[in-house]
């Protein structure tokens, strides 16, 4: 199933992991350990926001996906599932 990850960093946190150099590491480490299909970066609401795109075969794969924005960043963490244009029209076909 394809899934929004939704990361907002800490901002305390994650100053002081920008400070000490330490970000890009993480943040390539996290990104490389989920494989996302897309991967965009920004401020929303005032903070760093990590939004990625990607599959995910079964729930139990939740702690494995957050954790490390949860533990190295003191991010809160949204998972949703999303669906791209395709799966629109097959969901409203199914309709009729």
């Amino acid at each position: 199933m394809r899934v929004l990850l939704k990361a907002t960093l800490d901002t305390e946190k994650s100053n002081e992991l920008v400070r000490s150099g330490k970000m890009t590491d993480l943040m390539r480490e996290t990104v490389d350990h989920i494989k996302p299909e897309a991967a965009y970066f920004g401020v929303l609401g005032g903070r760093r926001t990590a939004l990625l795109v990607f599959d995910m075969q079964d729930s139990s794969e939740m702690p494995r996906l957050g954790e490390p924005f949860l533990m190295e960043m003191n991010a809160e963490v949204e998972i949703c599932p999303i669906m791209n244009g395709e799966d629109l029209a097959k969901g409203l076909s199914q309709l009729r």
